[in-house]
């Protein structure tokens, strides 16, 4: 294909060339670091390729889109290298205020980055003009982007050429890798690209620890995972999950956890917990398992729902939540 291109796989890798490394190569080399976002339109793999990058669920994920609402930070570790991941909610336009709040959370990563990966799906429509979902990176081109063609293990290979097409007319990206995430498809090719484009500099984190998430953190993101897979329509989407205790007993080996499921109106708590509380068993069953594996001991869980009127749209509560 030329000296810009190489075909991997049967996959088109394109690429600029890349500066030159000027790392000292004797033993003492310090390794290459830094911060990179992931970010594109809502639903297109973020979270899952998060998880499949660290070997294991940190991210919540689901069919529906605008599943993430918060920046979920992972960290890549190894002898030459740490790459520290930051998944974020989608790039949609919204007029709910959550909807904004986290797509300025998306927005704000893509300043304090060493790269920008942009995310989209194979299976979706091209863009068009000014609709481009590339229009979130005008703002931020003195950083390099790679463009991620996420699920091509879902479309015609012929297919993916068009994309490229599409989309290097549009922006200038240092890289366009496609790869699947759920198949693992193209994921080392991405973390080598990834390195190599990185800058020299310390750890970050210590090689032992995946995220910097909080345990609380992650149960709650846990159970709201639970309620968007098991509710539907609006519902999901105005729910928010706050762990109110969390008691470890090590001598028993078991963690007790109260958790409340707050909704915004007063019709959707009877959807939330179902006739004879079937729905809210479910969700906790489901929870539970998923928290044992995180813990890795036995889970006391117990869950409430409570309403706080319209909370999507109140900026007292969204900061109570952490947006804002």
């Amino acid at each position: 294909m030329g000296k810009d291109g190489v075909l991997l796989n049967s996959y088109v890798i394109i690429y600029l060339p890349r500066r030159m490394n000027n790392m000292n190569q004797s033993q003492n080399k310090p390794i290459k670091s830094g911060i990179v976002t992931l970010v594109g339109p809502p639903n297109t793999g973020k979270s899952t390729l998060l998880n499949a990058l660290l070997n294991q669920k940190i991210s919540i994920v689901s069919p529906k889109p605008q599943t993430t609402r918060n920046r979920i930070l992972g960290i890549v570790n190894a002898p030459d290298y740490q790459i520290v991941l930051l998944d974020t909610p989608g790039l949609h336009h919204s007029e709910c205020p959550l909807n904004q709040e986290m797509v300025k959370t998306a927005m704000d990563t893509m300043g304090e980055v060493d790269i920008i990966v942009f995310m989209i799906d194979a299976t979706a429509h091209l863009p068009k003009g000014k609709a481009a979902p590339t229009k979130y990176l005008a703002g931020v081109k003195s950083t390099p982007a790679f463009l991620l063609i996420n699920k091509i293990d879902l479309i015609d290979k012929e297919k993916i050429l068009p994309l490229i097409n599409t989309y290097t007319a549009l922006y200038n990206f240092k890289a366009i890798i496609p790869i699947s995430a759920l198949k693992r498809q193209g994921l080392d090719l991405l973390i080598d690209e990834l390195r190599r484009n990185l800058p020299e500099g310390p750890r970050y984190y210590p090689e032992d620890i995946p995220t910097d998430a909080t345990e609380r953190f992650i149960v709650e993101e846990i159970i709201r995972e639970k309620v968007f897979l098991l509710t539907s329509k609006e519902v999901p989407y105005s729910t928010a999950v706050q762990v109110e205790q969390f008691k470890e007993n090590s001598e028993r080996r078991l963690t007790t956890i109260h958790a409340s499921i707050i909704i915004e109106k007063k019709s959707q708590k009877g959807i939330i917990i179902g006739k004879g509380g079937k729905k809210l068993g479910q969700i906790g069953t489901s929870a539970r398992i998923d928290i044992e594996k995180l813990l890795n001991q036995k889970v006391m869980l117990k869950l409430w729902v409570k309403v706080k009127k319209n909370w999507t749209q109140n900026p007292g509560i969204l900061k109570e939540f952490g947006f804002g």
